[in-house]
C-alpha cells in the first residue's frame, strides 16, 4: 500500500478517471515507484546480520548504523520466525548497530542471518509530506504508468523519437537531483 503518494494524487497528475483506472491499478504503480526510490534514501532500511531472542526481547544486529529511534515501527523480513513482522523498536544509545523489540516466544540463541535480513522503517513515515520525495515518486509513477499503457511499451518523446527504455537505469537518474539531500551514500558502496 503506497505511503508517500495516493492514487487520487497520481490520478490528478495523469488526468485519468477512476472509471478508467482503478485505485488498485494506480496503487500498484505507486508501490513500484516507492520500491525504487525509498530504499535509496537515508534511514529507510538496513541489513540485519544476526538475531537472538532472550526473555521475550529480540535483538537485531545490523551491518550499518540503523538510525532508528525509540518507538518507531520497523518491518523485519528475511530473518525467519518469530523475528519477521512489524515491531516497535527500542534503541540502545551505546550501540548504533543493535536495536531490540518485544517478541513473546521461547529463547533463541544468537544466529547469523544468511543472506542478511532487512529492517525497514514502516510506512516510510520519515518522508511522508516531503515534497522532494513526493515529486520523485510522482515522476517515477508517471513513467511507469506511461510505459504500461503505451502501445508496445514504447513512448514517443516530444521530438517524436521512440524511447523504449524509459524504465531502464536512467529512470532513477532523472529524479536523483531532487533527492540529492536525502540519498543514502552507503547504498552506493558495495
Amino acid at each position: 500500500m503506497p505511503s508517500i503518494v495516493t492514487a487520487s494524487e497520481l490520478r490528478a497528475v495523469l488526468g485519468v478517471s477512476s472509471s478508467l483506472y482503478s485505485d488498485s491499478y494506480l496503487n500498484d504503480i505507486i508501490d513500484t515507484s516507492e520500491n525504487l526510490i525509498l530504499p535509496m534514501l537515508v534511514t529507510y532500511a538496513t541489513r540485519v546480520e544476526k538475531v537472538k531472542l532472550t526473555s521475550n526481547t529480540a535483538y537485531f544486529y545490523t551491518s550499518t548504523a540503523h538510525e532508528f529511534s525509540n518507538g518507531q515501527s520497523v518491518i523485519i523480513t528475511g530473518c525467519g520466525s518469530p523475528f519477521n513482522g512489524t515491531h516497535t523498536v527500542s534503541v540502545d544509545a551505546e550501540d548504533p548497530y543493535l536495536f531490540t523489540a518485544s517478541i513473546t516466544n521461547a529463547d533463541i540463541v544468537e544466529k547469523y542471518v544468511i543472506p542478511a535480513g532487512t529492517a525497514t522503517l514502516s510506512g516510510a513515515s520519515t518522508y511522508v509530506g516531503n515534497p522532494n520525495v513526493e515529486n520523485a515518486v510522482i515522476v517515477t509513477s508517471v513513467e511507469v504508468f506511461q510505459s504500461r499503457t503505451a502501445a508496445g511499451g514504447q513512448i514517443e518523446g516530444v521530438d517524436f523519437t521512440v524511447t523504449p527504455f524509459r524504465l531502464g537505469r536512467s529512470l532513477f537518474n532523472r529524479v536523483s537531483g531532487i533527492l540529492g539531500p536525502y540519498l543514502d551514500v552507503e547504498t552506493m558502496i558495495g
